[in-house]
């Protein structure tokens, strides 16, 4: 997690024209970040499953840290200190086993719940926006285990955090939105509500850094995906210098049929479909 914390906070200090002085600011950071891993992948939130207390649980507790940072809203409206954006989402309730011989399957009505993403903002000297997301939501609880979800995504949350404390002092050349987002499990609806009630013309939107699944590899790998699509986007990651962690590029290509294609496969999806480079 450390290793991967210096690539994480290295990618929108150069997006964002901001200087520092990078590793000591990391060291003073990986304590946080190792907290806010912990305690959102805790037992308590029972794995953080779209409409659940545990997923409540974690809102409450993302929304917490915003504030602890006096980073301000990036909506008038909402019911926790004015961090999450609530809205309805909906869903078809898992059934166990999930064999082919189940009379339920198919039978099984939408269930409606109030989900809600946590999402702040730092303004910056242009309307320009960077949009910084990952996902809250994770499995919650199958047959009586917790699907804690540390790396999926509380690792992204955890960076998420991480880089607003960062700039919460700062003032960084693009505006930054920092969005954890929720029902990414059920098809990213968190994230195609925060784009559909934008606080900013989608049209300011110049990047989306979405984080997901980075906390765990014995390699001490990173993939940046999405050059494929948007190859202007390589040269400032090629300018990335690091000892400690191996940043690889790839799993974005339609055309070859040897690597998973994660285009579609989390969040950043939806800002792609919008033409919003990722």
């Amino acid at each position: 997690m450390k290793n991967c914390l210096y690539f994480i906070l290295c990618l929108p200090l150069l997006l964002s024209s901001q200087q520092s002085n990078l590793s000591e600011k990391i060291e003073l950071n990986e304590r946080m970040l190792l907290s806010n891993l912990k305690v959102i992948s805790h037992d308590s939130m029972e794995g953080r499953f779209f409409g659940t207390k545990g997923n409540y649980k974690a809102q409450r507790f993302i929304s917490k840290q915003f504030d602890s940072l006096g980073i301000v809203p990036a909506f008038a409206a909402g019911h926790i200190q004015n961090y999450p954006y609530t809205f309805k989402g909906k869903f078809r309730q898992r059934i166990y086993p999930l064999t082919k011989t189940n009379k339920n399957i198919g039978k099984i009505p939408d269930t409606t719940v109030t989900g809600g993403n946590v999402v702040a903002m730092i303004k910056g000297k242009i309307d320009r926006a960077i949009v910084i997301t990952a996902h809250l939501d994770h499995l919650g609880m199958q047959n009586g285990e917790i699907f804690n979800g540390a790396d999926d995504d509380a690792s992204g949350v955890a960076a998420l955090l991480t880089m607003a404390n960062y700039f919460s002092n700062k003032l960084p050349r693009h505006t930054l939105i920092f969005a954890a987002v929720d029902a990414e499990e059920i098809g990213s609806q968190g994230c195609a509500y925060l784009l559909d009630n934008f606080p900013l013309d989608l049209e300011n939107i110049v990047l989306n850094i979405n984080m997901d699944m980075i906390a765990h590899n014995d390699s001490a790998e990173l993939y940046a995906s999405g050059l494929y699509h948007y190859p202007n986007l390589k040269q400032p990651l090629d300018e990335i210098k690091s000892t400690n962690i191996k940043l690889l590029y790839g799993h974005d290509d339609p055309n070859n049929e040897n690597i998973q294609d994660w285009t579609f496969a989390s969040d950043h999806r939806i800002f792609h479909q919008k033409g919003i480079p990722f």
